[in-house]
């Protein structure tokens, strides 16, 4: 099976201009596995089923005006699915999902509407280093548009669609009061463009999903939008591809005309470069919504005729990837302390935020049941707070259900997992690092728990105290000086104060009530815990279980017979 190719991304919706667009993803570090592990009879069923499902998300899109993605995951996910073709390595060339219909007609871009290539700073830096009289404009989210005025009266306007045609949206675009049916001038021009959804005093870098292209989509879909919605549709033109050939004299007639693109469209120089402006605009207030800034050259060159690349005279350097999609690589379940199992999906590793993510947690094992997630599914992950990943939603799923081996919730609680065992090596390593924290050892982690425990040497959780240093060097990476070291720790626990050790084995809460000796507290029943101060019916029913458990009492045998505080030998 052929390696990934890898290729460029070239837009969002304009499916046909995607043939060389599978960079960005890759940049991003969402697929840095290479090629599914699938067999290729797999391989092409999955491929088939994600087509499929693009092919819904464009429908709506196009012909409903529903957003179903979010856009920078649709972006990846559509780089996703030609990595699959290319691992298949299907000569067929590519063609769109789907094409743009609808009941109100299509036409034909009297201009070429390409997409562009998308790019890093690296590439920026390579970009301007080649070429003068740069300038640079926000890349401004919403819908594209090609208005044609003739004498001064708009004649026709049609959507991005395919970039070859798209829909008509003549009629619509005269309802908008922010699109000028007539010009101020009896000019014939042709203009490029971005429908946007009118916010106030908008910042990206606090407000990232904004929903204001599927806002724009929708309202350009709907049958008879409301006057409100109309008025909340803005015009921001980004191109002019028959106008002056100098940028300045272009940026003057397009304000003359009444465009505010000037106001947006900046000279890079060394005061201001391409970093600034894109700074500036990420963190700045701004009255549409965007996902990054767009670099070009002062004169375009000819584009009439339509070519499915992306231009050499500009890029696009999107803002920081808000939300990574990434495949599950596998599933694990956790088991804490008190028993509660935690479902961890394993990612191969994406780039988000510049952090690198390759696991995330699902917080439940209900949740987890309820979405059944396998290898090879595909999830949207975020960052909470810029620093904790957080699954967001599933976006695709695997054909093939990979199998999981889901422990029950009612195998592990507060009560199980004193001894060493398969099934229980995760709660009891949880214990014993718990144990460690209330006893104030020092230096003594997970990691070291897990080396003991690997070495047969605390086959329950209170094993360890009557360990002697030759034996604890028979511990991984355990040598002598840490050996002697770990020894005394654990012979100062034996002087270690009652309520310390309670905690230690787990004790449920008992609020502000001191909890009773050892022999008073075994001999309560529910009735007499629940009546001191603080403590439930609930509260008193966990509490008299953890006395009466077999185990504990058992664990408290060994405390006494080693005359720890507050215990007594049976």
């Amino acid at each position: 099976m052929a390696a990934i190719r890898k290729r460029r991304s070239n837009g969002r919706r304009c499916i046909s201009g995607w043939l060389a667009g599978l960079l960005l993803f890759w940049a991003q570090g969402a697929l840095a596995t290479g090629c599914p592990t699938w067999d290729e009879a797999q391989l092409r069923q999955e491929t088939q089923a994600l087509a499929a499902q693009i092919a819904q998300w464009d429908h709506a899109y196009h012909e409903e005006g529903i957003s179903l993605i979010d856009d920078g995951l649709y972006d990846q996910a559509l780089a996703r699915l030609q990595g699959w073709r290319a691992c298949l390595d299907d000569p067929t060339p590519h063609r769109p999902l789907t094409r743009v219909t609808s009941s109100r007609g299509t036409l034909s871009h009297p201009a070429a509407q390409q997409g562009l290539d998308k790019t890093d700073e690296s590439g920026v830096q390579r970009f301007t280093s080649r070429r003068e009289n740069l300038w640079i404009q926000p890349k401004v989210d919403g819908v594209a548009v090609t208005l044609r005025y003739q004498a001064g009266e708009l004649v026709e306007a049609v959507s991005r669609g395919d970039g070859i045609e798209g829909q008509d949206w003549t009629a619509r675009a005269l309802a908008l009061p922010g699109v000028p049916n007539t010009l101020p001038s009896p000019v014939s021009v042709v203009l490029q463009g971005e429908l946007y959804w009118r916010l106030d005093d908008h910042v990206q870098s606090r407000a990232p999903a904004s929903g204001a292209r599927g806002a724009v989509a929708g309202a350009m879909a709907q049958a008879d939008p409301t006057r409100e919605t109309r008025e909340r549709v803005g015009l921001f033109v980004w191109g002019w591809p028959d106008g002056p050939t100098e940028m300045a004299e272009r940026l003057a007639r397009l304000g003359a005309l009444g465009f505010d693109t000037p106001g947006y469209t900046h000279l890079l120089d060394d005061e201001h470069d391409a970093a600034y402006w894109r700074e500036a605009w990420f963190n700045g207030a701004l009255p549409f919504a965007t996902d990054g800034v767009v670099i070009k050259q002062a004169e375009r060159p000819g584009i009439r005729r339509w070519s499915s690349g992306p231009p050499e005279w500009a890029v696009a350097w999107k803002y920081p990837t808000q939300q990574a999609l990434a495949e599950v690589r596998g599933v694990e379940f956790r088991v804490g302390r008190t028993g509660r199992v935690t479902p961890l999906l394993w990612l191969y590793p994406v780039q988000l935020e510049g952090r690198r993510i390759s696991r995330v947690s699902l917080g439940s094992l209900s949740r987890w049941e309820s979405l059944d997630l396998r290898a090879g599914d595909q999830v949207a992950i975020t960052l909470a707070g810029l620093t904790i990943p957080r699954f967001e939603e599933v976006v695709w799923q695997t054909q093939t259900r990979a199998p999981v081996a889901a422990p029950s919730d009612e195998t592990y609680h507060l009560l199980s997992c004193f001894q060493d065992s398969p099934a229980c090596r995760g709660q009891l390593l949880a214990r014993l690092a718990y144990l460690g924290e209330q006893l104030g050892f020092q230096g003594v982690g997970e990691g070291t728990w897990q080396a003991l425990l690997d070495a047969g040497l605390i086959p329950d959780l209170l094993a360890w105290m009557t360990l002697e240093p030759d034996q604890l060097r028979m511990a991984h990476g355990i040598g002598e000086a840490r050996s002697d070291a770990l020894y005394q720790q654990f012979q100062t626990a034996w002087t270690a104060p009652y309520d310390a050790w309670l905690q230690a084995l787990g004790v449920p809460p008992a609020g502000a009530a001191p909890l009773p000796d050892w022999q008073t507290a075994s001999a309560y029943q529910p009735s007499d815990w629940a009546a001191l101060p603080g403590i439930g019916p609930g509260r008193a029913e966990a509490l008299s279980a953890f006395f009466s458990h077999p185990e504990v009492q058992a664990m408290a045998g060994q405390l006494g017979a080693l005359n720890v505080e507050g215990f007594v030998e049976p």
